[in-house]
């Protein structure tokens, strides 16, 4: 694990992507927490209605590289990670 800032990919699924109006961002941050607020700067759309005081809002789910399902702004990040940020509602 390391304290760098690596560079990822942030998808959005379902409102956020709406609410994004691209299908992805990339990123530079060391942790989930650092890539939140990250998107929350690039895209204040996303901010408003997917985020409170830079916490994931309950209705919406970040899963990291599609294996793991987190809200904890402390999950480290390694080079070239996926985190897809989704609607709780999304299906497939």
């Amino acid at each position: 694990m390391t304290n760098a800032s690596v560079r990822v990919r942030v998808e959005f699924f379902g409102v956020p992507r709406l609410r994004a109006g691209v299908p992805s961002l990339d990123v530079t941050a060391s942790d989930l927490g650092l890539a939140f607020a990250a998107v929350c700067e690039a895209l204040p759309e996303v901010a408003a209605s997917c985020f409170t005081d830079g916490e994931l809002r309950p209705e919406y789910l970040a899963s990291l590289n599609g294996n793991t399902f987190t809200r904890d702004p402390a999950t480290p990040l390694n080079e070239g990670d996926s985190v897809m940020l989704l609607s709780a509602d999304v299906g497939g």
